[in-house]
C-alpha cells in the first residue's frame, strides 16, 4: 500500500476504512497470483466447541476470505473432541499441498493444551503468528517468511497510516498476553524504535505509568479500565479490548470512550476500530503463506 495518510475525523481513528484499503490490495495480490500461477490462497480454519464469540470471529473471517478470493475450509468439532483428534487433524493440514494456511480459534476447550496445538502447526502455514518459531522471527526482527501475529500487526499499521510518529515515543501497553501484548511491544520496539512500558495486573500504580504515555494501546479485557485518570491530555488511545456486556450483548472496549474523547489528539472506536484491522492482516498472512509456499517470498 501506498503511503497515503487517513485523516482522523472528531478524533475517530478510522479503522474499518484503514482495512477496507488493506483488503483491496489483498483482493489485488490474489487476482494476480491467479493470472500467473493459477493458484489460490487457501486457509483451513478449526473451531473446536460452540462459543458464541468464537463462532461470530470465524463467520468473519470465513466471509472475508470470500471477499477477496482466497479460499477457505472450515472444520466445525465438537467440543469433546480430544487432544490428539485435533493434532490429526493439524497433521493431516499440514501435509496437504493446496492448504497454504492454518488457522484454529482459540480459545480452546481446557483439556487441550493451547502451545501444543500451535506448535503442532507447520509455522509456513501458521497465518496467526503465533508458532514458536514466528515469534522468535518477531524478536529476531527477521519476518520476511515469518508471520507476525494479526492483531499486533494491525494496530502498527493502523498508526503507521494515521502518521503516528513512534520512534522515540512512549508507549504503554497494557496486557501482556502471547497473543497481543508480548508480540506487540517487540513490533513496536524493533520496528518503531518506540520506548515501551508494559502494564498488567501486578504493575504498582498502572495509571501513573500510562499517564505518562504518548501512547496507550490496552488489551486487558477489563470494561472502561483505562479512563481519563489513566490517559494524559493528546495522548493516541489503541483499544483492542472485545468486551460482550451483559445483558445488552453491546461491545465495550477497555477505555471509557465517551470520557477519553474529549482529552485524546486520536482513539480507536469498539467495534471498529482493531478488529477490522485484524482480519485485514489475517488475509495479508494467508497471501504470504501462498507465495511461501511458491518460493516467491
Amino acid at each position: 500500500m501506498n503511503k497515503e495518510f487517513f485523516h482522523i475525523r472528531d478524533k475517530i481513528i478510522p479503522g474499518k476504512e484503514i482495512a477496507s484499503k488493506y483488503l483491496e490490495e489483498v483482493s489485488q495480490q490474489v487476482a494476480i497470483m491467479q493470472a500467473k500461477h493459477n493458484i489460490s490462497p487457501k486457509l483451513s480454519v478449526v473451531i473446536v466447541g460452540a462459543d458464541p464469540a468464537s463462532h461470530i470471529y470465524v463467520a468473519n473471517k470465513i466471509k472475508t476470505c470470500a471477499k477477496v478470493g482466497i479460499t477457505s475450509q472450515l472444520y466445525k468439532l465438537p467440543a469433546l473432541t480430544s487432544e490428539k483428534e485435533l493434532l490429526a487433524l493439524v497433521n493431516e493440514l499440514n501435509k496437504e499441498k493446496e492448504n497454504h494456511g492454518i488457522l484454529v480459534q482459540l480459545p480452546l476447550p481446557d483439556h487441550i493444551d493451547n502451545n501444543k496445538i500451535i506448535s503442532a502447526i507447520n509455522q509456513y502455514k501458521d497465518v496467526d503468528g503465533f508458532h514458536p518459531q514466528n515469534i522468535a522471527s518477531l524478536y529476531l526482527n527477521n519476518t520476511t517468511k515469518s508471520f507476525v501475529p494479526c492483531t499486533p500487526l494491525g494496530c502498527y499499521r493502523l498508526l503507521q497510516k494515521i502518521g503516528f510518529e513512534l520512534h522515540g515515543s512512549n508507549v504503554a501497553i497494557v496486557g501482556r498476553s502471547n497473543i497481543v501484548g508480548k508480540p506487540l511491544a517487540m513490533l513496536l520496539l524493533l520496528k518503531g524504535n518506540a520506548s515501551i512500558s508494559m502494564v498488567h495486573s501486578n504493575s504498582k500504580s498502572p495509571h501513573k505509568i500510562t499517564k505518562q504515555a504518548d501512547l496507550i494501546v490496552s488489551a486487558a479485557g477489563v470494561p472502561n479500565l483505562i479512563n481519563s485518570d489513566w490517559v494524559k491530555p493528546g495522548a493516541v488511545v489503541i483499544d483492542v479490548g472485545m468486551n460482550r456486556m451483559e445483558p445488552s450483548g453491546k461491545l465495550q472496549g477497555d477505555a471509557d470512550f465517551d470520557a477519553l474523547l474529549p482529552i485524546v489528539k486520536a482513539i480507536t472506536p469498539v467495534p471498529g476500530g482493531v478488529g477490522p484491522m485484524t482480519i485485514a492482516m489475517l488475509m495479508e498472512n494467508c497471501v504470504k503463506a501462498a507465495k511461501v509456499s511458491l518460493k516467491i517470498v
